[in-house]
């Protein structure tokens, strides 16, 4: 019987350590992909694309615009049905910028703010 239960201690552990270390190992990656993403928009934001040159050139990478909000109203509908977490954020930014465009970037979407001139102001990224 002494047996058994050591048994059992050993498998409870060894299955609590895998969850951690799998619980771990997702927050990490999700972190990462979070920070590249965010990182590679400050970068392109620095280069202060206008709206039709960052389309095309995210096209070429297969990133898809799938919508482009110039109203209130519209940035209101995006930020409710994309937004997620980060609406209010995105309200916010868009309410301050003439154009906000969304994009998806595989399970990513950008939310970019041009201004009245079309050019690239700031971003917010919204994980799917």
């Amino acid at each position: 019987m002494k047996r058994f239960w050591i048994l059992a201690g050993a498998a409870v552990i060894t299955l609590a350590a895998l969850a951690l270390a799998m619980l771990l190992g997702a927050a990490s990656f999700d972190y990462r992909r979070y920070t590249q993403h965010q990182g590679r928009l400050a970068k392109v934001m620095r280069e202060q694309p206008t709206a039709d040159r960052l389309t095309r050139g995210l096209a070429d990478e297969g990133t898809v615009l799938l919508a482009v909000a110039k109203t209130p109203e519209e940035v209101e509908r995006e930020a409710s049905t994309r937004g997620g977490k980060k609406a209010a954020e995105i309200r916010e930014k868009g309410g301050r910028h003439a154009e906000t465009r969304v994009y998806q970037a595989a399970d990513m979407l950008y939310f970019i703010y041009f201004d009245a001139d079309g050019v690239m102001r700031d971003f917010t990224c919204v994980s799917r």
